[in-house]
């Protein structure tokens, strides 16, 4: 993406946001305490921006940063468990350079797909209260008016990402039915020229558990990716 393109100054402006002070505090003790595995990293320790073109006909939108993850790297899903299962997903189908996310120059790239989440910064056991979901909610908002005019399906993780995501398309310009339709693993919502698809986090709870299953996650991926036009087997 080019570093003067209205996405990519979004993003630059989204790691400067101190808006939660909860939120800010939190992610810079993380920082600074590290984990033992990772105590020769220097933590990003800010807000994690999206990842992915800005051409991006596929949209993936998640919950937050994981403390030791995208807190760590500076990218959505990079260095924890949930981010090896999604990246090799879509490594599987064709959707990215390399099968693993481990650092913010380790020069993965995405095809026609960007990676994105409705809170930027890790918050305390991985649960953002919903004044903060709503503080963080402009941010998408912008993101998705940027988007709109290659991005022709989503694929939103979880019923928080959900939850969260529905009222961002609203003010983002899009027609949501009413009354909101529920999340489900497998549900899909046609709003204007563009597909929503539900499908269950990549949490570890989920993935160790086989409530979500790599079948599972690459199905999901590849209906999203053919609605949206992008080649995948």
């Amino acid at each position: 993406m080019e570093e003067s393109s209205p996405l990519a100054r979004l993003d630059r402006r989204v790691t400067g946001c101190r808006a939660c002070p909860r939120l800010v505090e939190w992610r810079e003790e993380v920082a600074r305490a590290k984990r033992a595995a990772f105590a020769d990293w220097t933590y990003w320790g800010r807000p994690v921006p999206g990842f992915g073109p800005a051409d991006a006909r596929l949209l993936i939108i998640g919950l937050a940063p994981a403390a030791h993850g995208g807190n760590r790297t500076g990218r959505m899903f990079t260095g924890d468990r949930s981010g090896d299962v999604l990246y090799q997903a879509l490594y599987d189908i064709g959707l990215a350079s390399r099968p693993a996310s481990v650092g913010i120059d380790d020069g993965l790239e995405l095809y026609g797909v960007r990676v994105t989440a409705p809170v930027h910064c890790a918050p305390p056991a991985n649960k953002p209260t919903p004044g903060e979901r709503d503080t963080c909610r402009p941010w998408l908002v912008q993101e998705l008016r940027l988007l709109r005019p290659t991005l022709r399906a989503v694929v939103i993780l979880g019923a928080f990402g959900w939850q969260a995501a529905l009222p961002a398309f609203t003010e983002a310009g899009w027609t949501v039915p009413r009354p909101r339709p529920a999340f489900a693993h497998g549900t899909r919502v046609a709003l204007d020229g563009l597909d929503l698809f539900g499908c269950f986090h990549v949490s570890q709870r989920n993935t160790f558990t086989g409530r979500l299953t790599p079948e599972m996650l690459r199905e999901v991926l590849s209906t999203a990716a053919r609605t949206a036009g992008l080649p995948v087997p």
